[in-house]
């Protein structure tokens, strides 16, 4: 639930940033002169980015959790296993264990998001947040296509 909240006061922070910018844009085009023209539509630019970034970012996590409640209705959610150190990070052998399992079960059923899903959570435990990412991303297309 904290990092619902974290994220939901982070996009809202976000939005009223791009709210100020392009307010900015607007006053620049507004001035008439062809410099400020140019640098106001310039700036306009800067908020469409980053509001598509947000919406693609929160599409992702919505489809990512989605995921999760599916896996856990079917009780194949990965169980935490990984040993860990005295200062509570995560030891390196052990994540590397189970990331061979969750390689291994991915390469046996290629086409199933459940794996993919679990691959997922390895990558991230082994610290591997853009391989996550992307295994993640797999998953939930084998899932919308399954459908």
């Amino acid at each position: 639930m904290r990092a619902k909240i974290s994220y939901a006061v982070t996009a809202a922070v976000l939005v009223v940033y791009f709210v100020l910018v392009g307010s900015r844009g607007v006053l620049l085009i507004e001035a008439g002169t062809p410099l400020t023209v140019t640098f106001g539509a310039a700036v306009l630019i800067l908020p469409v980015i980053g509001v598509w970034f947000l919406w693609k970012n929160t599409e992702f996590v919505r489809d990512a959790n989605r995921l999760a409640a599916l896996l856990d209705a079917e009780g194949g959610l990965p169980v935490d296993e990984l040993k860990r150190l005295p200062s509570g990070r995560i030891d390196r052998d052990s994540a590397d264990e189970v990331f061979a399992r969750r390689r291994a079960e991915t390469e046996d059923a290629p086409d199933d998001w459940r794996t993919w899903f679990r691959l997922a959570v390895a990558y991230h435990d082994a610290r591997d947040t853009p391989r996550a990412r992307k295994a993640m991303q797999r998953a939930i297309t084998l899932h919308k296509t399954s459908s």
